[in-house]
């Protein structure tokens, strides 16, 4: 505490005067107090004046504070760390773009957060590295880090951005800074972890497994498609996918946080090279299993050519229920939005087409809850702000037992799911472009 009064540091004077202000503040109301004879101008040019100097004060006080830092982000890393720490415990687990949509929306209500991701990618620049380097891919990771990130935008930018030209053309300078990171510290993990303090993370993002896993699958004609990047374009009907080794073991933390949390989310993403990759990890669906928290699954709002061609919802769920057993889910979340028109066109072009939502009201034991989930831009996905939204009503009325022993938490975050602008408390407005 006394480095804050050092020499140099432009504090002391600005506080000086907020507590000049909040002194005058006291003189003023202690005045009007003992006075017989009241002086309205007197009490109100004091009361005035030391307002004035309250707040010029801690204006310059801030500005100090952003002149060291060089950003004007520390207020709102302050909320993160404080308020949003209140937040339920939430794991979410999959991969591709749909893991980082539901993390960009929900790390505005808690920073309690958890995402797990599959390593089964073989494909770009993360196949790339992962071939050349023996390094788990890092592509997936580097997407969910950015989802999570409370940093400026172009930090964000720049762990996006995509080299086009030279040796370097298809790598990602993310993906790249991962490797160096691995190499300088010694291991993944730990390079995930000093990454996400680059980008001030809310949250965290683990691996699935350690282990270097190959996915496969066994198509309608018995042929068998090995790699993630070619079960995703199967030429046939997917009848199986299994993960080599079978053995693979997840991060004793993995397990933790399944264990320990409030809500765990699977999907939205890709059935067969996004979800079940994580679950085909047998531990990790053993404690999602065991876990007393509520289970939901996000199911997709478009199938996926060569992947999951005129699947239902039902059709999902029904495949994790082969893969990993039944009574994995307790909840079915679908976008119950129309698509219009001109983008369904453009979809059905590309060979994909709505997933068809359940008319009942429960799918292989689970329940199932409709909302309009949409964000429809260049391409229909759904909105994290609308998925957060929704994912959190579940929780607070699905399974109140959460918030035992933190009445608090769950008034807080009743009230913020209540408010209009919960979701960027800090006056940050999205920026639609960046998300999709």
């Amino acid at each position: 505490m006394w480095r804050l009064l050092a020499p140099g540091l432009k504090l002391k004077r600005y506080l000086a005067l907020v507590a000049l202000g909040f002194m005058g503040l006291g003189a003023a109301l202690l005045t009007i107090l003992a006075s017989v004879k009241f002086r309205p101008w007197w009490e109100v040019l004091m009361a005035s004046s030391s307002l004035a100097l309250v707040i010029w004060g801690s204006r310059r006080i801030g500005q100090s504070i952003t002149e060291v830092l060089g950003s004007d982000r520390w207020a709102g890393l302050l909320y993160s760390r404080r308020h949003l720490s209140r937040g339920p415990r939430i794991v979410a687990l999959g991969g591709g773009t749909g893991l980082p949509a539901v993390l960009r929306g929900l790390k505005h209500f808690t920073s309690n957060l958890t995402a797990i991701v599959t390593v089964a990618d073989d494909g770009g620049s993360s196949g790339r590295l992962r071939g050349d380097l023996g390094m788990l891919p890092p592509g997936d990771m580097r997407n969910c880090m950015v989802a999570l990130a409370d940093t400026e935008p172009l930090m964000e930018q720049l762990f996006q951005y995509r080299f086009s030209s030279g040796e370097l053309a298809g790598h990602s300078f993310g993906n790249l800074f991962l490797a160096a990171m691995e190499q300088v510290v010694g291991d993944f993990v730990t390079a995930l972890r000093e990454s996400s303090r680059v980008l001030a993370v809310r949250g965290t993002v683990l691996p699935a497994t350690l282990d270097q896993v190959v996915l496969r699958a066994r198509l309608s004609d018995g042929r068998i498609v090995q790699g993630e990047s070619s079960i995703g374009h199967a030429p046939l009907p997917i009848v199986e996918v299994w993960m080599d080794p079978s053995d693979a073991t997840p991060l004793a933390e993995t397990v933790e946080a399944i264990m320990g949390s409030d809500m765990i989310v699977l999907g939205p993403g890709s059935l067969y090279t996004s979800v079940l990759p994580n679950l085909l990890v047998t531990p990790i669906a053993q404690a999602i299993r065991r876990s007393p928290a509520l289970k939901v699954y996000v199911a997709n709002v478009m199938t996926q050519p060569g992947e999951t061609d005129h699947f239902s919802v039902e059709d999902h769920v029904k495949a994790l229920g082969r893969h990993v057993g039944e009574g994995l889910i307790d909840i079915v979340l679908v976008n119950n939005q129309l698509v219009p028109v001109d983008s369904l066109l453009r979809y059905q072009k590309e060979g994909a087409e709505p997933v068809i939502s359940p008319t009942n009201e429960r799918i292989e034991m689970a329940q199932v809850v409709s909302e309009p989930l949409l964000s429809i831009d260049t391409v229909i996905r759904h909105d994290p702000d609308k998925l957060a939204r929704a994912l959190l009503r579940i929780l607070v009325k699905m399974r109140p037992k959460w918030a035992e022993g933190r009445l608090g938490d769950a008034l807080w975050l009743e009230n913020r799911l209540r408010g209009k602008n919960s979701l960027y408390p800090d006056g940050v407005t999205p920026d639609r472009s960046r998300q999709n």
